[in-house]
C-alpha cells in the first residue's frame, strides 16, 4: 500500500514539474533573445515577433520597434548581432549602449508596409495601456488625428480600463471620430459619437465635424450642423473672455506705466514728458544687470529680473529726484515751460541711450518661470503675461499702503489736497515735490522691467507708452490711485476690442475721441479728488 502511495505522488510531482517550469518559462520572456531573432527571420515571423515583443508591455522593445519602422534596424553580418544604426551611432537595441562595429558589415532588416503598419499599431496599444497617463494622452490624441477603424477594438478596450476623467474623455472622442468617418457605423452610431466629439475633441472638434459634414448622409446633417452652431457659438463666447484677458495684460502694462505719472501729476501738476523716458532707463538697468549675471554668476539667469526690480527702481528714482531739484522745482506754476523743458529732456535721455548703447534694439532673456503658457477653463494664458498681471497688482496695493500708511503718503496727499494748507502745518513741500517726483520715476523704472518681457528695448520704448499714459491719468481722474486702476484696464479692455474691427492705429484714434467725448461730460475723469484748493 505504501509502495502504490509513493508511486501515485511520484507520478504527481513529474505532472506538476514541467508544467510550473513551463509557466515560469513563459512569465520570463526573453526580449534580447527575441530582438536578435529578428536578424534572419522572414517577413511573416518579423511580424510575430513585432506582436509577441508589443505583448511583454515593457518599454524596453519600444526604442526597437521603432528603429525596424524606421528602417534604422540592422543585422551585423560577421558576429551575427542585431543593432540600431542611427546617424552614425550604433547602439545595442536592449540596453541603449554604444556598439563598436564596421559600418561596412551591417545590412537593414527590410520591412514592408503592412509590417509597419502592425508596428504602428503594436507602438500605439503599448502607449495607450501604458502606467503614464500623460503617455496615455498623447497616445489617445494619436488616435484623434490619424482615425482608424482597426484601432476600434484598441480604443475600446482602453477606454473600459481608463480611469482618468480627462484621459477617458479624448480616448471616447478619438472612438467617436473613427466611427463618424467609417462606412460601416451605422446612422445611430454616428448621431451618438457627435456629442462624445464635441465633448472631447477640444479645439478640434470643430475641424473636426466640418470635415465630416460635407460627406455625411443627409439624415446625419442635420445633428452634425447643430453640433456646429453650439460650438460656434461657445467659440464666440471663450473669444470675447480671451479678449478680456489680452485687454487686462494691457491695461496692466499701461497700469505701471501710468501709475506714477499719476502721483507726480496729481501731487505737483507737473507734466512730465520725460515719464517714458524712466519706463525706457529701467528696461536698460534690466539689460545691464542680467549682461552682468549672465557674464559672472550664470547660476542667478533664472533670478535676474528680481534682482533688477530694486535696481531700476532706485536708478530711476534717483535719477527722477536729480531731475526735479535741477529742473523742475524752478518752473512751478509755468505748465508751458514744464512741458517743453521735460520733452527736451527726453530728447536727451534718448539720444544719451542711443549713443552708449546703439540704436539696435537689445535683448533679455526671459527666465524659465516666465516661459511658456498654461490653459485656463479654455483661456490660453502665457506665463509672461501672466506675472506682469500679478506684479501691477503689487506694485498697486504696495503704492496704496505708502499712501495710507506712512508719513510720506500721508504728507503727499496734504500736499495733492491743498498745497498751502499743507506748507503753512509745517510739511516741507519741497521735499514731498522731490520724494514724490523720485517714487514716481522709480514705478516707473519698475515698468521698464516688466516691458522687457514683452517689447523690445529700445530708446524710443517709452515714447510707445507715455500718450496712453496721459490718456489713462487723464480718464481715471488725476492723482487717483483707484481711477488710474480702472481707467488703464478699461483703455486695455476697449483696446482689444476694438482693434480687430478697426485696426491698431484707428482703434487708439476711437479710444481718443471716446476719451474726449467723456472729458467734455466730467472734466475731472472717473474719480475727482476732493479738498478746498481742487474745488475752486
Amino acid at each position: 500500500m505504501l509502495t502504490h502511495f509513493l508511486r501515485l505522488a511520484l507520478f504527481t510531482l513529474s505532472l506538476i514539474m514541467p508544467l510550473q517550469a513551463a509557466n515560469a518559462q513563459d512569465a520570463a520572456v526573453d526580449i534580447p533573445a527575441m530582438v536578435q531573432a529578428m536578424g534572419e527571420a522572414s517577413l511573416k515571423e518579423l511580424g510575430q515577433i513585432v506582436s509577441d515583443l508589443a505583448a511583454t508591455g515593457d518599454n524596453v522593445v519600444v526604442p526597437t520597434l521603432t528603429a525596424l519602422a524606421d528602417g534604422n534596424l540592422y543585422l551585423d553580418e560577421t558576429s551575427g548581432r542585431v543593432v540600431i544604426q542611427d546617424g552614425s551611432a550604433i547602439t545595442d537595441p536592449v540596453t541603449g549602449e554604444a556598439v563598436e562595429l564596421a559600418d561596412e558589415d551591417l545590412s537593414r532588416i527590410r520591412v514592408n508596409n503592412g509590417l509597419r503598419r502592425d508596428i504602428s499599431a503594436a507602438l500605439s496599444g503599448m502607449t495607450l495601456m501604458s502606467d503614464n497617463a500623460n503617455t496615455r494622452l498623447s497616445a489617445a490624441q494619436g488616435f484623434l488625428s490619424k482615425p482608424d477603424r482597426a484601432n476600434l477594438p484598441l480604443l475600446e478596450e482602453a477606454i473600459a480600463a481608463e480611469t482618468d476623467s480627462a484621459v477617458r474623455n479624448v480616448m471616447v472622442a478619438a472612438r467617436a471620430v473613427t466611427l463618424l468617418g467609417s462606412d460601416e457605423a451605422s446612422i445611430e452610431d454616428k448621431r451618438a459619437a457627435i456629442p462624445d466629439i464635441v465633448a472631447g475633441a477640444g479645439r478640434d472638434a470643430i475641424t473636426i465635424l466640418t470635415g465630416q459634414l460635407a460627406n455625411a448622409p443627409d439624415e446625419l446633417k442635420p445633428a452634425i450642423q447643430s453640433a456646429l452652431a453650439g460650438l460656434e457659438q461657445e467659440r464666440a463666447v471663450w473669444g470675447a473672455l480671451q479678449n478680456v484677458w489680452f485687454g487686462i495684460s494691457l491695461g496692466s502694462v499701461l497700469l505701471l506705466a501710468a501709475i506714477g505719472l499719476a502721483i507726480t501729476f496729481g501731487v505737483m501738476g507737473v507734466i512730465n514728458m520725460a515719464h517714458g523716458e524712466m519706463v525706457m532707463l529701467g528696461a536698460y538697468t534690466t539689460f545691464i544687470v542680467q549682461l552682468v549675471i549672465r557674464q559672472n554668476f550664470p547660476g542667478l539667469l533664472d533670478y535676474s529680473l528680481l534682482i533688477a526690480l530694486p535696481c531700476a527702481f532706485l536708478v530711476t528714482g534717483a535719477i527722477g529726484v536729480g531731475i526735479e531739484r535741477g529742473i523742475i522745482r524752478w518752473l512751478y506754476g509755468r505748465p508751458l515751460e514744464t512741458l517743453l523743458a521735460t520733452w527736451g529732456l527726453s530728447l536727451i535721455l534718448q539720444q544719451t541711450v542711443r549713443s552708449i548703447f546703439g540704436p539696435t534694439n537689445q535683448m533679455v532673456i526671459a527666465p524659465t518661470w516666465m516661459s511658456g503658457s498654461f490653459e485656463f477653463y479654455g483661456l490660453s494664458i502665457t506665463y509672461g503675461r501672466f506675472w506682469i498681471v500679478i506684479f501691477a497688482l503689487l506694485v498697486f496695493a504696495t503704492l496704496l499702503l505708502v499712501l495710507n500708511r506712512t508719513p510720506l503718503g500721508l504728507q503727499m496727499r496734504a500736499v495733492t489736497q491743498n498745497r498751502r494748507m499743507a506748507s503753512a502745518m509745517g510739511i516741507r513741500t519741497p521735499f514731498v515735490d522731490a520724494m514724490t517726483f523720485g517714487l514716481g520715476s522709480g514705478i516707473a523704472g519698475l515698468a521698464g522691467v516688466a516691458l522687457t518681457q514683452i517689447d523690445n528695448i529700445s530708446p524710443n520704448l517709452g515714447q510707445n507708452y507715455i500718450i496712453d499714459s496721459f490718456m489713462v491719468v487723464v480718464f481715471g481722474g488725476v492723482g487717483n490711485l483707484w481711477g488710474t486702476l480702472v481707467g488703464a484696464l478699461t483703455l486695455g479692455v476697449a483696446n482689444k476690442f476694438l482693434e480687430p474691427y478697426a485696426g491698431a492705429v484707428l482703434g487708439k484714434i476711437l479710444i481718443l475721441v471716446l476719451i474726449i467725448l467723456f472729458i467734455q461730460r466730467r472734466p475731472r475723469g472717473l474719480f475727482a479728488l476732493k479738498g478746498r484748493a481742487i474745488e475752486q
